[in-house]
């Protein structure tokens, strides 16, 4: 096993062109996880751990806010300004695991281990965020909601690096995240799914649902046309479209869809009978 320390961005950038082998490690808390399975002999790590003057800097302009690749779930949760905007980006760090894990885990973490259950990815896709990716070769951003190209796949580069998270803020008058799971805490995921309506319309976000988290494209054109749902079986032979759910250690594809469909159904922003 190799570990490499680069000491700037600079040089990290440096490696990452000359070893498409190497593994940026930010706080390493899903790299723990799969440890004990993982073959060891040609692991190759990028250490981020000292580049925090660079990478972890999180900042609200005037039209985004900014989160540094090293930015962690805690710094989110005490950082004042996001509560007012961007409330869901708390809501969701909260149910990252215990505070041990909030409190080194990352966003850009989130985004680049590309789980079907990530947390964090939902609600920011919600929001609209753009991964900001940089290498030698210059710097691009890429929509969040299209960076995931199938299970545990991305659209990064082997020399490019999440340098940031980028979300734009607008007014958004909807903003509601719910997580399920085997218990109230540090549980992984069943069904949760993000919502969020604002200048740019609707947008609705479902994670363990499919090979990656997915916007329901089907279930935001249909609140865009005014749904008046009478039912939950309404809700769920829309969302059934967007979504690929599968039996497996946690739940089943059946229980997936239709506890999705039943929460989009209570959820306090959709009209109809249920919040009559």
């Amino acid at each position: 096993m190799r570990v490499l320390t680069p000491h700037c961005l600079s040089e990290a950038l440096d490696l990452l062109a000359g070893d498409a082998t190497l593994t940026p490690v930010a706080g390493g808390t899903d790299l723990l996880v799969s440890w004990p399975h993982r073959p060891k002999d040609n692991l190759s790590l990028l250490d981020l751990s000292r580049l925090h003057a660079e990478l972890a800097p999180m900042r609200m302009t005037d039209g985004h806010l900014e989160l540094g690749a090293l930015t962690t779930y805690w710094d989110v949760i005490t950082y004042a300004p996001i509560a007012g905007e961007f409330p869901l980006l708390i809501d969701a760090a909260r149910q990252v695991g215990a505070i041990q894990i909030q409190t080194r885990g990352t966003w850009a973490g989130n985004v680049a281990n590309a789980s079907p259950a990530a947390d964090g990815v939902p609600v920011m896709i919600a929001y609209d965020a753009e991964v900001v990716l940089g290498s030698r070769r210059g710097r691009r951003t890429v929509p969040l909601c299209d960076y995931y190209t199938g299970y545990k796949q991305t659209r990064r580069a082997a020399d490019e690096l999440i340098l940031a998270i980028r979300l734009p803020r607008q007014r958004r008058d909807v903003h509601w995240f719910h997580k399920v799971g085997a218990r109230q805490a540090q549980a992984i995921t069943k069904v949760g799914v993000a919502v969020v309506h604002g200048e740019a319309g609707w947008r609705v976000v479902a994670n363990s649902v499919a090979p990656f988290v997915c916007r329901c494209r089907n279930m935001e054109a249909a609140l865009e046309s005014g749904l008046h749902p009478t039912g939950p079986e309404e809700l769920r032979a829309i969302v059934v479209r967007d979504i690929s759910p599968i039996d497996d250690l946690r739940s089943t594809a059946d229980y997936r869809l239709n506890v999705l469909a039943r929460l989009l159904y209570f959820a306090p922003f959709m009209p109809g009978p249920a919040n009559a």
